[in-house]
């Protein structure tokens, strides 16, 4: 169960009320229209998950037990969705396979991760929408070298899977040497695509209940379209209404466990609002990632006493099932800290959250929280698809096509001329 305690909405009056239901029918018909489709893949992805079981059935390697390790080789919209699922419930669900990532072109840490891997034991699953990501495709090459891979050979082809658009490059690569893809529906982006095959594939394989996940985010965009989650639409109003005065978002989650979530978060957030708006002006709400309490003894000082230019949203999970006490131990010098004795780290990570939340109110600055119950996959479906809706209503708000991406094409573009120079 996830609740959501907001605090810092202003009234709203006929009129907020109106644009409210207009900005509800607008998504309504995106919905409908089909032209944007990841609020149809929790309901599409079960028939994913049986795909991925009669894939599993049919490989030789996935039949006779010997994969130990996934390898996701992708960046951007095609890891981070995922591996925040994955870190979120990795240490509730225990799972025979490991599940690694080759993100960045970093030569360091691909030497390194590589080297904790037997290739005997370990499937590669190569992810790309476009299928010619340069980062990925790299990174695919090295692997191929590296262990003296021949694709026109089946033992070796069954080393892989792809995971891309129907017809891209690594899609007709795919057909060429008859290995195994499945494929992204045209009218998802990669960073709404966590619910498709990008991460249903890979987080299936090491054990993550998937199911589970796509029920609870299909039930909270079911209900959404059923005009039932008002508050996303309050919330995106007031962000965008006060977007000049507020450009800054922070998400301040109150667990290591979502280190990983904030930062698909963040490419969330930026990629899909940060643009030139119909009327040609810049527009964006700037995201900020924070890990409590660490981050109560940095960042939390700029934002009681710096620039009042930030709206700030706290998650909180209230019971993370683990019962270690601080003992009750009395040390000499250490008396001031003796108020903690005898309770639970759960209970002081939450009443830190709990204090930071208040003191934060109590100086005017417009806060609200999310409280998971637990650490479960219906808790994380939900809050992917809470972050989801909540982006395309602010991008409709700010009037922005929140699906595309012009900057970034722009750098990829003067990186191809550069190497071209190069060449």
């Amino acid at each position: 169960m996830v609740s959501f305690e907001q605090n810092f909405y202003p009234k709203i009056g006929k009129v907020g009320k109106g644009f409210l239901r207009k900005i509800f029918e607008a998504l309504k018909e995106e919905k409908d229209s089909k032209k944007v489709g990841y609020y149809e893949l929790p309901k599409n992805g079960i028939k994913t998950i049986k795909e991925l079981e009669t894939y599993q059935r049919e490989n030789t390697y996935f039949k006779n037990g010997s994969i130990k390790n996934i390898v996701v080789v992708g960046i951007g919209g095609s890891s981070l969705g995922t591996k925040a699922v994955y870190e979120f419930l990795r240490y509730k669900r225990k799972s025979k396979r490991q599940l690694y990532f080759l993100e960045n072109v970093d030569p360091i840490i691909i030497g390194e991760t590589l080297k904790r891997i037997d290739k005997k034991n370990t499937h590669f699953l190569i992810i790309s929408k476009s299928g010619t990501t340069i980062e990925t495709t790299s990174i695919f090459k090295y692997i191929i070298s590296k262990y003296c891979f021949d694709l026109s050979q089946k033992k070796d082809a069954n080393r892989f899977t792809f995971i891309t658009d129907k017809n891209s490059s690594l899609s007709k690569l795919a057909d060429e040497y008859s290995i195994k893809q499945f494929n992204i529906p045209k009218n998802v982006g990669g960073r709404f695509s966590v619910l498709s095959a990008v991460g249903i594939v890979p987080l299936s394989l090491v054990g993550i209940e998937v199911k589970e996940l796509l029920i609870a985010a299909e039930g909270f965009i079911d209900s959404f379209f059923e005009f039932k989650e008002k508050k996303i639409l309050k919330k995106a109003y007031f962000y965008s209404k006060l977007a000049k005065k507020y450009p800054i978002n922070v998400l301040f989650s109150y667990s290591s466990l979502f280190s990983y979530f904030n930062q698909w978060y963040v490419q969330l957030w930026g990629e899909s609002l940060g643009k030139w708006d119909k009327l040609g002006n810049n527009v964006g709400l700037t995201p900020v990632h924070l890990v409590g309490s660490v981050d109560q003894h940095s960042f939390l000082q700029l934002i009681l006493q710096g620039p009042k230019d930030k709206t700030v949203t706290v998650i909180k999970v209230k019971d993370f099932k683990k019962r270690a006490k601080i003992p009750d131990i009395k040390l000499k010098y250490l008396e001031k800290t003796d108020y903690v004795n005898n309770h639970s780290f759960n209970e002081l990570l939450n009443e830190e959250c709990n204090a930071t939340y208040e003191t934060i109110l109590e100086n005017n600055i417009p806060a609200d929280m999310i409280v998971l119950d637990k650490i479960s996959e219906q808790n994380i479906g939900i809050l992917i698809a809470y972050y989801e809706l909540l982006t395309s209503c602010v991008g409709q708000m700010l009037m922005v096509n929140v699906y595309n991406q012009p900057a970034v094409e722009l750098g990829k573009k003067k990186l191809v001329k550069k190497f071209t120079n190069i060449n």
